[in-house]
């Protein structure tokens, strides 16, 4: 049997690293992406340049062993506060960028993934790490996070709608608070320990806990669950 061939985005820490690992370990051969190339192994780019996604996309095939893509993972994010007292051009360069990084790159990403696998008469299959956020919203720093999640929620639903007759699957994992340098800057000025509060299993995710759902959804999953929306937040937002 070949080997499946994946795309991480943001795979240099935090979730992205974990699932990278975790696909790694079963066999897949995973290329991954970062700001930078830290490693032989990692495509750099900068996802608020424009350009970016079609320059990694075409890389990942190259570098393929068999010049295609089974897997898309649209994990790259950034989150960062965006205070609404800040000047209005500042506070709407934080906007697009956030957008860009967190909305626009995964919609191109798995645009070029589609036709990829249209033009090829070949199947795969796309998970989206989206956010708690995209249904509970967030804090008043941070609506450009929460507005992006709640777009990638909806890009999601649409490919699994429309495309699964040719064999193309989505799935989307809405973590909440995960145990990473990112989500430790924003607990800290939220308060610390006082936020777990809010989390009925009296801790965060960690990454790990997120990489086996997306692990589960890029190999495992079954075909009639595409479209599904994964939650990890230790039940901090039922729905």
């Amino acid at each position: 049997m070949t080997q499946l061939t994946a795309l991480v985005t943001g795979s240099s820490r935090g979730i992205g690293a974990a699932i990278k690992s975790a696909l790694t370990a079963r066999g897949v051969a995973v290329i991954g992406h970062g700001s930078k190339a830290h490693d032989a192994d990692t495509i750099g780019a900068d996802l608020t340049d424009p350009t970016a996604p079609s320059r990694i996309w075409e890389e990942a095939l190259a570098r393929s062993a068999h010049g295609r893509i089974d897997v898309l993972v649209n994990n790259a994010g950034l989150f960062q506060a965006n205070p609404l007292g800040l000047s209005d051009i500042e506070w709407l360069d934080n906007w697009e960028d956030s957008l860009r990084i967190n909305l626009t790159a995964a919609a191109e990403l798995s645009r070029f993934a589609v036709r990829h696998w249209l033009d090829g008469e070949r199947q795969g299959r796309i998970v989206h790490i989206a956010s708690r956020a995209a249904y509970r919203g967030d804090s008043p720093d941070h609506w450009h996070y929460a507005a992006a999640k709640a777009g990638m929620i909806g890009l999601h639903k649409t490919i699994a709608r429309h495309y699964p007759a040719r064999g193309i699957m989505s799935y989307a994992i809405c973590p909440g608070f995960t145990d990473t340098a990112m989500a430790g800057d924003y607990l800290a000025s939220r308060g610390g320990p006082g936020l777990l509060a809010d989390i009925p299993l009296g801790r965060v995710a960690t990454p790990e806990e997120i990489a086996t759902m997306a692990v589960f959804c890029a190999l495992d999953a079954p075909e009639s669950m595409t479209g599904a929306v994964l939650d990890a937040n230790g039940a901090s937002f039922v729905r």
